[in-house]
């Protein structure tokens, strides 16, 4: 943890390309103090609403705020949630590339009462109104490819990211040079190759890798590691294992465990984006996969003592890595 400042003044020297699904996380925050005679529910008395840039964009905001120059694309619609959204990046110095598109900007409303969250409301169209030709998008980024560090999907299985763009754009990418991560949800199946780093789940491990595995069973780390690597030849893969930390492993084969930042958690939403911004801007900067692993480990620590999506920023890393020292 004592290397975190020269590689935050790397960091701070990279441009890095997110391409994934962004929405709009808003926060109605307020109290409840009786049930509602219509329905055995709850009456919330709304205190305010705060909005900012969730999933994808939330990946390019932590890139922004750990010191990168960061570029996002991804569709945010010509109504009054996508306007928010690209002021919102705007004002965090994020530059916003809207990719093509028929749908309405993805919105999800959590309703928070006395720091708890009481439901989540989605706004959503089909993937099929957010889905890109691979084609479209390559002339769209072409130049932000070229100008860039490293290209990290972002994917919220909500039609963005899709298997033909991940690997005409990642062929692109690693023509010039580029390193590639993917952060993968294969609710359906994947094929994709030229990507350096993976960092799915245990779930979404076992899916990647055809192996049936269920939570509350042992996982078996070795085999699935070793699958995966066989199937998609990616270099590099971290399994986030919840509370349990971050598994690593580099060419199919099992390197360790490392445990996770130990601290109060007030939420859990958004750590695994900040997780993976610190991952892929240290492995870029020249850390190896474990002193990345401790960095992301680090920052998501921060932003779990954090209520709603959130980022870190360098000095609150650092104040952080000194106080647990």
């Amino acid at each position: 943890m004592k290397s975190f400042a020269p590689l935050l003044k790397k960091i701070a020297g990279l441009r890095i390309l997110v391409i994934g699904d962004v929405m709009l996380d808003h926060y109605i925050w307020g109290n409840a103090h009786r049930i509602s005679p219509e329905a055995p529910v709850p009456v919330v008395e709304v205190a305010r609403d705060t909005y900012v840039p969730g999933g994808a964009a939330n990946v390019a905001l932590n890139c922004t705020s750990l010191g990168a120059k960061t570029t996002l694309a991804g569709f945010m619609g010509r109504d009054d949630a996508g306007d928010q959204l690209r002021q919102l990046l705007k004002a965090a110095k994020v530059k916003a590339i809207s990719t093509p598109g028929k749908g309405a900007t993805i919105i999800k409303s959590r309703v928070i009462l006395q720091h708890q969250q009481l439901c989540r409301l989605d706004r959503e169209d089909s993937p099929e109104a957010y889905r890109v030709s691979a084609a479209a998008a390559l002339r769209l980024l072409k130049p932000e490819l070229a100008a860039c560090d490293a290209v990290l999907f972002s994917d919220y299985a909500k039609g963005v990211v899709n298997e033909e763009l991940i690997n005409v754009i990642a062929k692109e990418a690693k023509t010039l040079g580029k390193f590639v991560a993917l952060d993968p949800k294969p609710k359906r199946p994947v094929k994709f190759t030229n990507v350096d780093l993976i960092s799915p789940n245990r779930m979404e491990a076992a899916q990647l890798a055809g192996r049936e595995w269920h939570p509350g069973r042992p996982f078996p780390a070795d085999e699935i590691c070793q699958l995966i690597h066989a199937k998609y030849q990616v270099r590099h893969l971290v399994i986030t294992l919840s509370e349990d930390g971050l598994l690593l492993s580099t060419e199919g084969r099992v390197l360790q465990q490392i445990p996770t930042a130990a601290r109060a958690v007030a939420d859990p939403s958004g750590c695994g984006d900040t997780s993976l911004a610190g991952l892929v801007l240290a492995v870029v900067a020249g850390a190896s996969l474990e002193q990345a692993a401790h960095f992301a480990n680090a920052a998501a620590g921060v932003v779990a003592g954090k209520l709603g999506t959130a980022t870190v920023t360098p000095a609150e890393l650092l104040s952080y890595v000194a106080r647990r020292s």
